[in-house]
């Protein structure tokens, strides 16, 4: 069906554009951005004056719970949340149930993912077999099954000399490593260390457990040349450590759960378990110099870190509890909201959401190019809505947000051309 989308601010980082003007688009493709082509006879014409218009969103990690946690969720509702938060690309960290470390269970996603045709889901492979750190992973396999890159999710290769290893095998298969940097002997705890979790009792997760586990790699990074992606990153330490690296020209990239970006360890004071994520929410001025990364291009992507569960997962005591959010649809809103305080310019964030993650997997997606897959998020900026468990089409409620009033509101997510969510 040839499309316009009319009036619309069109905000796309990948092209260098922020202007106000149409989008014209055919056959899944998006055939010009401005001037309408010769010939073209739009069939539909979408009116989103006042709103805005960017490429679709791109996750860098999304907890889809299939296969093996139907329980918590599946793809089918996962990427039904996805269209309505705008996102169009899911990445899947290998550790389901079976672990991604074969092209069956690749195979599987990308077919339950086409069946649902709301989002599109791209995967990890294992690094290591079965993610026990032990004996690498058929890489070569894994990315001829499709997988974007490899990792080890949060589970931690002690041995070095494995990593060294699996890290050469990932350069001459031509992948990026994913890097959870945390030290497992360190690593034990369940928040922050610091005057809260004195206060509260709750075993700590020092900053060296990442910081530790974050230097031992980036010199095997600068021994192996391997291109490697660190997640979820969460002390300033931290992101000093990535600033030098990529000043001294190593080929490495971070991104950052958009929840880093909003809490700290004070959000745990009263226990609650919906803040129990890993890495932990850290001090105030480990809050500062992330955003300070986002800022300056040292965090190259922010992502959603979406891992939804059941209510019981969430409510023994905080220790007890399991650990992350479910975050897809409220992850535009709370990265809306660090524009609107001015900590970061809209259009950085967006580059952060969109052209910039989909570059980290190597994928032909986050930009308005003409050529490219029509996939676009169209959201009003004024529209406020409330962050409820009614209003979440995710299967998982567990976000701190609850109660929360998000200003910013997906109103239309086109998938290859065709509408999968419309307010």
């Amino acid at each position: 069906m040839n499309i316009c989308i009319s009036k619309g601010r069109v905000i796309d980082p990948a092209n260098g554009l922020d202007k106000v003007t149409n989008i014209y688009i055919s056959k899944g493709q998006i055939v010009a951005v401005g001037r309408k082509p010769p010939g073209f006879e739009v069939k539909k014409q979408i009116n989103v004056k006042g709103q805005i218009v960017i490429p679709g969103l791109v996750d860098l990690s999304a907890r889809i719970r299939e296969p093996g946690e139907h329980c918590k969720a599946n793809i089918a509702s996962e990427t039904r949340a996805a269209a309505i938060a705008g996102i169009t690309t899911l990445c899947c960290p290998p550790d389901t149930t079976p672990v991604i470390d074969t092209p069956a269970v690749i195979e599987l996603i990308h077919q339950r993912a086409d069946q649902s045709g709301q989002a599109k889901v791209v995967c990890l492979g294992a690094l290591t077999h079965g993610l026990q750190g032990q004996r690498l992973a058929e890489m070569y396999s894994l990315k001829e099954a499709g997988c974007v890159g490899v990792s080890n999710a949060m589970q931690a290769i002690p041995d070095t000399e494995v990593m060294s290893r699996a890290m050469e095998y990932a350069v001459t298969c031509d992948l990026t490593v994913f890097l959870q940097p945390e030290d497992p002997w360190l690593g034990g705890g369940h928040m922050h260390e610091g005057a809260y979790s004195t206060r509260m009792g709750i075993p700590p997760i020092p900053e060296t457990a990442e910081t530790v586990a974050l230097a031992r790699d980036l010199l095997l990074i600068e021994a192996t040349g391997v291109r490697a992606h660190f997640m979820r990153l969460s002390t300033a330490r931290s992101i000093e450590m990535i600033r030098d690296a990529r000043k001294r020209g190593l080929p490495v990239t971070a991104d950052v759960s958009i929840h880093q970006l909003h809490f700290t360890d004070k959000d745990t004071e009263n226990y609650n378990s919906l803040c129990h994520v890993k890495p932990p929410f850290r001090h105030h001025s480990d809050k500062e110099q992330l955003i300070a990364g986002v800022k300056d291009g040292t965090i190259t992507a922010i992502c959603s870190d979406h891992q939804p569960h059941d209510h019981d997962a969430k409510t023994a005591p905080f220790s007890m509890t399991e650990p992350g959010v479910s975050a897809l649809e409220v992850m535009l809103p709370l990265a809306i909201r660090l524009a609107d305080d001015g900590q970061i310019g809209l259009k950085t964030i967006i580059k952060t959401m969109t052209v910039a993650p989909a570059g980290i997997l190597g994928l032909e997606a986050g930009s308005l190019t003409p050529g490219s897959a029509a996939d676009l998020c169209i959201f009003d900026p004024e529209k406020n809505w409330m962050v409820t468990e009614k209003n979440l089409v995710s299967e998982g409620k567990n976000t701190p947000t609850l109660g929360w009033e998000m200003k910013g509101k997906v109103t239309h997510t086109i998938l290859n051309g065709r509408i999968v969510y419309k307010q």
